[in-house]
């Protein structure tokens, strides 16, 4: 019979720890040489935004490697389980690793106690794989993440942000990383009110996408061109569904209206 103390199964029914007591280093296994980070694509712009029933999240979908775009169709934003999503901004290999292996964890878990984590317990298992790639982190590997879910206790939507060193904190109202983050904010600080509806606050998302793309050259706003658009996912009682992109591009037409109205 295995037990929580057998090599194999490694630290009670965490997926993530039985990675690191095998493999005996962090989960992200890209080289950290001097001057390779500066060549790695990396991810800009997310953010995320409470509404009356639950949480909008949203990602540009451009990644850059330095003054050049390497992708212009990433998708940031993913769902980990039924009720949680998170999105990232950073160097691209390592976040979309972390997104993988997160929603492994959780399935792990899930299989092995019968239950779900709360929601919480989400948040702080996301915050202690993200201390594990501090020290490549300070190499230039960086994930900055944003984490939300539907509190089925609160009956809310809650948002968690994150630094590099694992630290979590969080919001209450509104959240943006990236290299537009603090563009994407000042719209979100702007535009945010109580009690959004679902449709006012993903208009709102995009609209601080497209305004973050207007002055960072690393974000990616709504290319009309190739019919490339910003991921948009919602966060409900009912679950995590993503909003269809002819929608996205719906409104990302009314915002190009409404700027050509303003001038």
């Amino acid at each position: 019979m295995l037990t929580s103390e057998d090599p194999f199964i490694g630290p009670g029914s965490s997926f993530y720890q039985l990675l690191l007591a095998q493999r005996g280093q962090t989960s992200i296994s890209i080289p950290a040489l001097s001057g390779i980070s500066a060549s790695l694509p990396h991810g800009t712009t997310v953010l995320a935004l409470r509404f009356s029933g639950g949480v909008v999240m949203a990602g540009d979908r451009r990644a850059t490697e330095g003054y050049s775009i390497a992708e212009r169709d990433i998708r940031k934003v993913h769902a980990m389980d039924r009720t949680s999503a998170m999105a990232f901004a950073g160097t691209a290999g390592p976040c979309m690793e972390f997104a993988r292996l997160f929603r492994i964890e959780l399935e792990h878990y899930e299989k092995l106690e019968g239950v779900n984590l709360t929601l919480e317990g989400k948040a702080n298992k996301l915050a202690q794989m993200i201390r594990g790639n501090f020290p490549l982190a300070l190499q230039g590997l960086i994930v900055v993440p944003i984490f939300s879910g539907y509190d089925a206790v609160r009956q809310c939507g809650r948002i968690f942000k994150y630094d590099i060193a694992g630290g979590q904190y969080e919001e209450q109202e509104y959240c943006a990383v990236g290299s537009g983050g603090k563009d994407a904010k000042g719209t979100l600080k702007k535009r945010f009110k109580k009690n959004l509806g679902q449709e006012e606050a993903i208009f709102i998302a995009v609209e601080s996408l497209c305004d973050a793309a207007d002055s960072d050259v690393a974000t990616g706003g709504a290319d009309m061109l190739r019919d490339i658009y910003p991921t948009v996912t919602v966060l409900t009682a009912e679950g995590v569904s993503d909003i269809a992109e002819t929608n996205i591009k719906g409104v990302a037409m009314r915002i190009l209206e409404k700027q050509k109205e303003i001038g």
